[in-house]
């Protein structure tokens, strides 16, 4: 499977379908770190990022914002002292798109590459 990071990533509007539970967890394997959560029936990819003080877990913050700014998909953000946690989805579907898994592992990219 080619890499998630490096997959396209196609507008999803309503209408589209959510990935299948089993295509999920294919691109799972992709992502060892992140969890599928639920939060009021909805499905989400959800990852705790730390840092070593709130200037750094800002600065991350800030950096998934441009990302989610590039494609317009928008996850939501919790920036806490040392820690942020990043949750994607699909709003206009109620659920996981193949968007997000691409956008959990650019995420993952942008958290390596911190200096």
């Amino acid at each position: 499977m080619e890499p998630l990071e490096q997959m396209s990533f196609v507008a999803a509007g309503p209408g589209e379908q959510s990935v299948s539970e089993e295509k999920s967890q294919e691109y799972l394997k992709q992502l060892p770190d992140w969890v599928i959560a639920t939060e009021f029936e909805v499905p989400h990819l959800e990852r705790a990022f730390t840092f070593p003080d709130f200037a750094s877990a800002l600065d991350f913050t800030n950096r998934v914002g441009a990302l989610a700014e590039q494609v317009g998909h928008h996850p939501a953000l919790l920036t806490e002292w040392g820690r942020v946690t990043v949750s994607w989805w699909t709003h206009s579907i109620g659920g996981l798109h193949r968007n997000d898994f691409i956008l959990a592992a650019r995420t993952d990219t942008l958290y390596k590459e911190r200096g």
